[in-house]
Protein backbone atom coordinates (compact mmCIF):
# COMPACT_ATOMS: atom_id res chain seq x y z
CA UNK A 1 0.00 0.00 0.00
CA UNK A 2 1.26 3.49 -0.86
CA UNK A 3 2.21 5.84 2.01
CA UNK A 4 -0.18 8.35 0.45
CA UNK A 5 -3.09 5.93 0.19
CA UNK A 6 -6.48 7.67 0.16
CA UNK A 7 -8.31 4.34 0.62
CA UNK A 8 -10.33 5.18 -2.50
CA UNK A 9 -9.48 2.09 -4.54
CA UNK A 10 -11.96 2.95 -7.29
CA UNK A 11 -9.90 5.91 -8.46
CA UNK A 12 -6.45 4.52 -7.72
CA UNK A 13 -4.05 2.81 -10.10
CA UNK A 14 -1.64 1.58 -7.43
CA UNK A 15 -1.03 -2.16 -7.56
CA UNK A 16 -1.70 -2.98 -3.90
CA UNK A 17 -1.53 -6.67 -3.09
CA UNK A 18 -3.83 -6.13 -0.12
CA UNK A 19 -6.85 -4.90 -2.01
CA UNK A 20 -9.48 -7.05 -3.65
CA UNK A 21 -12.36 -5.22 -5.32
CA UNK A 22 -13.82 -8.26 -7.06
CA UNK A 23 -17.59 -8.52 -6.87
CA UNK A 24 -19.23 -11.76 -5.77
CA UNK A 25 -21.77 -13.61 -7.84
CA UNK A 26 -25.28 -14.02 -6.50
CA UNK A 27 -26.20 -17.27 -4.79
CA UNK A 28 -27.98 -18.63 -7.88
CA UNK A 29 -24.92 -18.28 -10.12
CA UNK A 30 -21.81 -20.32 -10.84
CA UNK A 31 -19.06 -19.39 -13.30
CA UNK A 32 -15.95 -21.55 -13.29
CA UNK A 33 -13.64 -19.56 -15.57
CA UNK A 34 -13.75 -15.99 -16.90
CA UNK A 35 -11.76 -14.73 -19.88
CA UNK A 36 -11.72 -11.05 -20.85
CA UNK A 37 -11.30 -10.08 -24.50
CA UNK A 38 -9.77 -6.63 -24.90
CA UNK A 39 -8.17 -4.37 -27.47
CA UNK A 40 -6.11 -1.23 -27.21
CA UNK A 41 -8.10 0.44 -29.99
CA UNK A 42 -11.43 0.07 -31.73
CA UNK A 43 -12.19 -1.49 -35.08
CA UNK A 44 -10.02 -4.58 -34.71
CA UNK A 45 -12.85 -7.12 -34.59
CA UNK A 46 -12.77 -7.75 -30.86
CA UNK A 47 -16.45 -8.66 -30.64
CA UNK A 48 -16.11 -11.03 -33.58
CA UNK A 49 -13.21 -12.78 -31.87
CA UNK A 50 -15.18 -12.94 -28.60
CA UNK A 51 -18.09 -14.61 -30.37
CA UNK A 52 -15.86 -17.05 -32.26
CA UNK A 53 -14.16 -18.10 -29.01
CA UNK A 54 -17.57 -18.58 -27.37
CA UNK A 55 -18.84 -20.62 -30.30
CA UNK A 56 -15.70 -22.76 -30.16
CA UNK A 57 -16.17 -23.39 -26.44
CA UNK A 58 -19.82 -24.33 -26.92
CA UNK A 59 -18.97 -26.72 -29.76
CA UNK A 60 -16.56 -28.46 -27.40
CA UNK A 61 -19.40 -29.13 -24.99
CA UNK A 62 -18.64 -26.38 -22.47
CA UNK A 63 -21.51 -24.45 -20.90
CA UNK A 64 -20.65 -21.01 -22.27
CA UNK A 65 -21.64 -17.42 -21.55
CA UNK A 66 -20.86 -14.01 -23.01
CA UNK A 67 -21.06 -10.84 -20.92
CA UNK A 68 -21.16 -7.89 -23.30
CA UNK A 69 -19.37 -5.13 -21.36
CA UNK A 70 -19.25 -2.81 -24.36
CA UNK A 71 -22.22 -0.82 -23.09
CA UNK A 72 -22.07 2.03 -25.62
CA UNK A 73 -21.33 -0.19 -28.61
CA UNK A 74 -22.99 -3.55 -28.00
CA UNK A 75 -22.88 -5.95 -30.94
CA UNK A 76 -22.94 -9.43 -29.40
CA UNK A 77 -26.77 -9.80 -29.61
CA UNK A 78 -26.62 -8.94 -33.31
CA UNK A 79 -24.00 -11.62 -33.93
CA UNK A 80 -26.18 -14.28 -32.33
CA UNK A 81 -29.44 -13.03 -33.82
CA UNK A 82 -30.98 -12.25 -30.43
CA UNK A 83 -34.07 -10.05 -30.54
CA UNK A 84 -35.96 -11.04 -27.39
CA UNK A 85 -35.48 -9.07 -24.19
CA UNK A 86 -33.75 -10.31 -21.06
CA UNK A 87 -36.22 -11.17 -18.30
CA UNK A 88 -36.20 -10.13 -14.66
CA UNK A 89 -38.01 -11.49 -11.61
CA UNK A 90 -37.63 -8.20 -9.74
CA UNK A 91 -34.47 -9.37 -7.99
CA UNK A 92 -32.35 -10.98 -10.68
CA UNK A 93 -31.99 -10.73 -14.44
CA UNK A 94 -31.71 -13.76 -16.69
CA UNK A 95 -29.51 -14.04 -19.80
CA UNK A 96 -30.96 -14.66 -23.23
CA UNK A 97 -29.98 -18.02 -24.66
CA UNK A 98 -28.74 -18.36 -28.24
CA UNK A 99 -29.96 -20.99 -30.68
CA UNK A 100 -27.16 -23.34 -29.65
CA UNK A 101 -27.21 -22.71 -25.91
CA UNK A 102 -24.84 -19.81 -25.20
CA UNK A 103 -26.03 -17.48 -22.40
CA UNK A 104 -25.74 -13.78 -23.30
CA UNK A 105 -26.29 -10.54 -21.41
CA UNK A 106 -25.98 -7.18 -23.13
CA UNK A 107 -27.46 -3.71 -22.72
CA UNK A 108 -29.22 -4.20 -26.06
CA UNK A 109 -31.20 -7.04 -24.49
CA UNK A 110 -32.67 -4.51 -22.05
CA UNK A 111 -33.38 -1.50 -24.29
CA UNK A 112 -36.79 -1.11 -25.90
CA UNK A 113 -35.12 0.34 -28.99
CA UNK A 114 -31.71 -1.16 -29.78
CA UNK A 115 -30.80 1.91 -31.83
CA UNK A 116 -31.18 4.22 -28.84
CA UNK A 117 -27.77 5.59 -27.82
CA UNK A 118 -26.53 4.89 -24.31
CA UNK A 119 -25.45 8.36 -23.22
CA UNK A 120 -24.07 7.63 -19.77
CA UNK A 121 -21.03 8.85 -17.90
CA UNK A 122 -18.27 6.50 -16.80
CA UNK A 123 -19.52 5.61 -13.31
CA UNK A 124 -22.96 4.64 -14.64
CA UNK A 125 -21.41 2.53 -17.39
CA UNK A 126 -19.21 0.84 -14.81
CA UNK A 127 -22.22 0.21 -12.59
CA UNK A 128 -24.06 -1.52 -15.43
CA UNK A 129 -21.11 -3.86 -16.00
CA UNK A 130 -21.01 -4.75 -12.31
CA UNK A 131 -24.73 -5.52 -12.39
CA UNK A 132 -24.27 -7.80 -15.39
CA UNK A 133 -21.89 -9.81 -13.21
CA UNK A 134 -23.70 -9.68 -9.85
CA UNK A 135 -27.40 -9.38 -10.72
CA UNK A 136 -27.66 -11.85 -13.61
CA UNK A 137 -28.26 -15.54 -12.98
CA UNK A 138 -25.31 -17.25 -14.67
CA UNK A 139 -26.18 -20.88 -14.12
CA UNK A 140 -23.43 -23.53 -14.14
CA UNK A 141 -21.19 -21.78 -16.68
CA UNK A 142 -17.94 -23.58 -17.51
CA UNK A 143 -16.49 -20.49 -19.18
CA UNK A 144 -17.55 -16.88 -19.64
CA UNK A 145 -16.12 -14.45 -22.19
CA UNK A 146 -16.30 -10.75 -21.34
CA UNK A 147 -16.36 -8.53 -24.41
CA UNK A 148 -14.74 -5.29 -23.21
CA UNK A 149 -14.88 -1.92 -24.96
CA UNK A 150 -11.61 -0.77 -26.52
CA UNK A 151 -8.97 1.16 -24.63
CA UNK A 152 -8.04 1.36 -20.97
CA UNK A 153 -10.83 3.59 -19.61
CA UNK A 154 -13.53 3.26 -16.96
CA UNK A 155 -15.31 0.15 -18.23
CA UNK A 156 -12.24 -2.05 -18.93
CA UNK A 157 -10.87 -0.95 -15.55
CA UNK A 158 -14.15 -1.94 -13.90
CA UNK A 159 -14.01 -5.36 -15.55
CA UNK A 160 -10.41 -5.85 -14.40
CA UNK A 161 -11.20 -4.78 -10.83
CA UNK A 162 -14.71 -6.14 -10.30
CA UNK A 163 -14.88 -9.39 -12.27
CA UNK A 164 -12.59 -12.26 -11.18
CA UNK A 165 -10.84 -12.68 -14.52
CA UNK A 166 -8.68 -15.75 -14.97
CA UNK A 167 -6.90 -14.01 -17.84
CA UNK A 168 -7.32 -11.88 -20.94
CA UNK A 169 -6.96 -12.29 -24.68
CA UNK A 170 -5.72 -9.24 -26.58
CA UNK A 171 -7.02 -8.60 -30.10
CA UNK A 172 -5.12 -6.47 -32.59
CA UNK A 173 -4.40 -6.05 -36.31
CA UNK A 174 -1.15 -6.20 -38.34
CA UNK A 175 -0.46 -2.46 -38.50
CA UNK A 176 2.75 -0.73 -37.46
CA UNK A 177 1.21 0.79 -34.33
CA UNK A 178 0.28 -2.66 -33.03
CA UNK A 179 3.24 -2.95 -30.66
CA UNK A 180 2.40 0.29 -28.87
CA UNK A 181 -1.29 -0.59 -28.62
CA UNK A 182 -0.57 -4.08 -27.30
CA UNK A 183 1.95 -2.71 -24.81
CA UNK A 184 -0.73 -0.46 -23.29
CA UNK A 185 -3.04 -3.46 -22.82
CA UNK A 186 -0.23 -5.63 -21.44
CA UNK A 187 0.81 -2.94 -18.98
CA UNK A 188 -2.76 -2.52 -17.79
CA UNK A 189 -3.01 -6.27 -17.22
CA UNK A 190 0.25 -6.24 -15.26
CA UNK A 191 -0.98 -3.39 -13.07
CA UNK A 192 -4.06 -5.43 -12.19
CA UNK A 193 -2.24 -8.78 -11.86
CA UNK A 194 -4.25 -10.35 -14.70
CA UNK A 195 -2.50 -12.98 -16.87
CA UNK A 196 -2.31 -12.31 -20.61
CA UNK A 197 -3.33 -15.65 -22.10
CA UNK A 198 -2.91 -14.97 -25.80
CA UNK A 199 -2.68 -12.52 -28.67
CA UNK A 200 -5.01 -12.59 -31.67
CA UNK A 201 -3.98 -10.80 -34.85
CA UNK A 202 -7.32 -10.34 -36.56
CA UNK A 203 -7.68 -9.41 -40.25
CA UNK A 204 -4.12 -10.69 -40.57
CA UNK A 205 -4.37 -11.61 -44.24
CA UNK A 206 -6.75 -12.47 -47.05
CA UNK A 207 -6.65 -15.55 -49.24
CA UNK A 208 -6.92 -15.06 -52.98
CA UNK A 209 -9.99 -17.06 -54.12
CA UNK A 210 -8.30 -17.94 -57.42
CA UNK A 211 -4.76 -18.98 -56.51
CA UNK A 212 -4.87 -19.38 -52.73
CA UNK A 213 -2.05 -16.90 -52.11
CA UNK A 214 -2.07 -15.13 -48.73
CA UNK A 215 -2.29 -11.38 -49.20
CA UNK A 216 -1.13 -9.05 -46.42
CA UNK A 217 -3.81 -6.42 -46.91
CA UNK A 218 -2.82 -4.37 -43.86
CA UNK A 219 0.91 -5.06 -44.03
CA UNK A 220 3.19 -7.78 -42.78
CA UNK A 221 2.25 -9.69 -39.64
CA UNK A 222 3.74 -8.57 -36.32
CA UNK A 223 2.02 -11.09 -34.09
CA UNK A 224 4.88 -13.50 -33.42
CA UNK A 225 7.43 -10.77 -32.74
CA UNK A 226 4.96 -8.87 -30.56
CA UNK A 227 4.02 -11.97 -28.59
CA UNK A 228 7.69 -12.78 -28.04
CA UNK A 229 8.49 -9.21 -26.94
CA UNK A 230 5.83 -9.26 -24.23
CA UNK A 231 6.21 -12.91 -23.24
CA UNK A 232 2.78 -13.95 -24.52
CA UNK A 233 2.87 -17.69 -25.06
CA UNK A 234 -0.05 -18.11 -27.48
CA UNK A 235 -0.80 -16.24 -30.67
CA UNK A 236 -2.88 -16.77 -33.77
CA UNK A 237 -3.44 -15.06 -37.12
CA UNK A 238 -7.06 -14.88 -38.25
CA UNK A 239 -7.77 -14.12 -41.91
CA UNK A 240 -10.22 -11.66 -43.39
CA UNK A 241 -13.25 -13.78 -44.27
CA UNK A 242 -16.30 -12.21 -45.84
CA UNK A 243 -18.44 -15.21 -44.91
CA UNK A 244 -17.74 -14.67 -41.20
CA UNK A 245 -18.64 -10.99 -41.48
CA UNK A 246 -21.85 -11.96 -43.30
CA UNK A 247 -22.80 -14.51 -40.65
CA UNK A 248 -22.14 -11.92 -37.91
CA UNK A 249 -24.39 -9.39 -39.61
CA UNK A 250 -27.12 -11.99 -40.19
CA UNK A 251 -27.07 -13.18 -36.57
CA UNK A 252 -25.72 -16.59 -37.50
CA UNK A 253 -22.23 -16.48 -36.00
CA UNK A 254 -22.84 -19.92 -34.46
CA UNK A 255 -22.73 -21.34 -37.99
CA UNK A 256 -19.21 -19.97 -38.61
CA UNK A 257 -16.22 -22.18 -39.30
CA UNK A 258 -14.10 -21.89 -36.14
CA UNK A 259 -11.23 -24.13 -37.23
CA UNK A 260 -8.83 -21.17 -37.45
CA UNK A 261 -9.36 -20.34 -33.77
CA UNK A 262 -9.84 -23.83 -32.34
CA UNK A 263 -6.20 -24.65 -31.55
CA UNK A 264 -5.72 -21.19 -30.03
CA UNK A 265 -8.79 -21.71 -27.84
CA UNK A 266 -7.50 -25.08 -26.66
CA UNK A 267 -4.24 -23.44 -25.57
CA UNK A 268 -5.99 -20.55 -23.85
CA UNK A 269 -8.41 -22.82 -22.02
CA UNK A 270 -5.60 -25.12 -20.92
CA UNK A 271 -3.79 -22.11 -19.47
CA UNK A 272 -6.93 -20.91 -17.72
CA UNK A 273 -7.40 -24.32 -16.12
CA UNK A 274 -4.09 -23.77 -14.31
CA UNK A 275 -5.12 -20.41 -12.85
CA UNK A 276 -6.06 -20.35 -9.19
CA UNK A 277 -8.31 -17.51 -8.06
Amino acid sequence: MSDNCSHDCGSCSENCASRDMREKLNAKSSVKKVIGVISGKGGVGKSTVTCLLAVTAAKKGLKTAVLDADITGPSVPTAFGLTEKAMSDGEFMYPVVTAKGIDVMSINLLLEDVTSPVVWRGPVLAGAVKQFWTDVVWKDEDVMFVDCPPGTGDVPLTVFQSVPLDGIVIVTTPQDLVTMVVEKAVNMAKMMNIPVLGLVENMSYAVCPKCGEKLDIFGASHVEATAEKFGIGLNVRLPIKSDVAKLFDEGKIEDADVSAVEKFFDGVFASVEQVKR
